[in-house]
């Protein structure tokens, strides 16, 4: 804002020395018309910038149905999104490696149907439906399945020589009871290995779900929609096995049969919600042959070492392809609602590139993910940005429009008044 209230003040002074001599513009009149010019372009960056964003009705229930029986040793988060025409279902779960599903449909009368005693069975199948069934367009889950940490001996950052990898399935889980939140729709889920490497270490994963369009004031702020949900990943107080331990995080998607995957990575030139990072990461879901994105989980490629993110504790990180597997990943979630074949595909996500500090240095690592239906979020200039490039653009063309006119009003007033003599 300073920039442009000093535009402003430096061509509303030029403007009055304009008009404060001569029969043509007053140093009133010009300034007055400047303001104008101004007050119409921000006006429109305005506009651009704060359209009416589509909402849900969103509302959480854990273990849905589950009443008076005993509590299982895992609890299943489901969240509702309910639009005008159709509704979103969320599912975070702890029965194994933990997972977040998300079935649309095209009802708003769609529901959740648990078969508790087959649920809580390991490895049983069929325990959790959406019905109607028909009204079902789109599911698509996110598995967190292993954490893999490697001495990096020679500090290239380049995952190898690993140590035997953390499964997560085999991890002991919070009781997302206590950390729930209905008013922010939100849930805190944290794991420990029976390790002595996680005796004041944990893995957690925040998740939030969301009634609109918006951003979080934290890095790395990505650009959430109401058709998605975000997760938190953090790696915090864990004793590393080796003094250069680098760590690498193994996640996988299911969907039903018939869709594909891919990562896609957009640019953009704008860094403004992150600072440093140019890029967004989109490992996109498919139908066969076909381009059309059906769901999406986005990310940008950057973690933090620090729970509070700050610019200096940032760190890269990267995606391998994906990898199509033959066998769904050990999550009770998956098997509980995907029976019918369903399409499984794997990435590993790196972090920190060569020289950077190793995870002993803060004990601390974060990372920011979104999972969501239909086309992903795309981040744009914001209407404080938009507006001082409209301010920077038309303030040259505004000194010269107002000066040419201002030289057209003098040179016609000295051809009215003529030759006049000194003397």
């Amino acid at each position: 804002m300073s920039v442009l209230g000093g535009g402003m003040s430096v061509l509303g002074g030029g403007m009055s020395v304009l008009g404060g001599r001569g029969g043509g513009l007053s140093g009133a009149e010009a300034p007055g018309f400047v303001r104008a010019l101004f007050g119409v372009l921000l006006c429109a960056s305005g506009l651009m910038g704060n359209g009416v964003s589509f909402r849900r009705k969103v509302t959480l229930e854990l273990n849905p149905g589950l009443s008076n029986a005993a509590p299982p040793e895992f609890d299943l988060l489901h969240v509702r999104a309910l639009g005008e025409n159709d509704t979103l279902h969320f599912f975070l779960c702890s029965k194994g490696a933990p997972a977040v599903l998300l079935v649309h449909t095209n009802s708003t009368e769609s529901s959740v149907q648990v078969d508790w005693p087959t649920f809580v069975i390991l490895n049983s199948t069929g325990g959790l439906r959406v019905v109607p069934e028909s009204s079902v367009q789109y599911s698509r889950a996110l598995v967190f399945t292993r954490l893999l940490e490697y001495d990096d001996v020679n500090n290239t950052a380049e995952p190898q020589d690993f140590l035997p990898p953390y499964d997560l399935k085999e991890f002991a889980w919070s009781d997302l009871n206590s950390t729930v939140d209905y008013t922010f729709h939100a849930a805190v889920l944290c794991g420990k290995d029976r390790s002595s490497s996680f005796s004041n270490g944990s893995f957690c994963l925040d998740f939030s779900a969301f009634e609109s369009e918006g951003r979080e004031e934290a890095w790395p702020s990505l650009l959430h929609s109401a058709n998605s949900s975000q997760l938190r990943v953090w790696l915090e107080g864990v004793t590393p096995r080796a003094n250069q331990s680098r760590f690498s995080l193994e996640l996988q998607t299911v969907s039903e049969a018939g869709f594909q995957d891919r990562v896609d990575v957009q640019q953009f030139i704008d860094d403004e919600y992150t600072p440093s990072i140019f890029q967004v990461s989109q490992w996109v879901s498919s139908p066969v042959n076909s381009s059309s994105v059906r769901g999406f989980v986005q990310w940008k490629p950057i973690a933090y070492r620090k729970r509070v993110p700050m610019l200096e504790d940032a760190t890269p990180c990267r995606n391998s392809l994906p990898v199509s597997l033959a066998q769904p990943p050990p999550s009770g979630l998956i098997s509980a609602y995907f029976t019918h074949h369903p399409v499984t595909s794997g990435i590993n996500i790196s972090f920190s590139l060569a020289e950077d500090p190793f995870y002993g240095s803060t004990k601390f690592l974060s990372w920011t993910v979104l999972i969501g239906m239909g086309t992903p979020p795309s981040d744009s200039f914001s209407p404080l940005v938009i507006g001082i490039m409209a301010v920077g653009l038309c303030t040259p063309l505004a000194v010269i429009v107002v000066g040419g006119v201002y030289v057209c009003i003098r040179k016609r007033r000295d051809q009215q008044l003529g030759y006049q003599p000194i003397n």
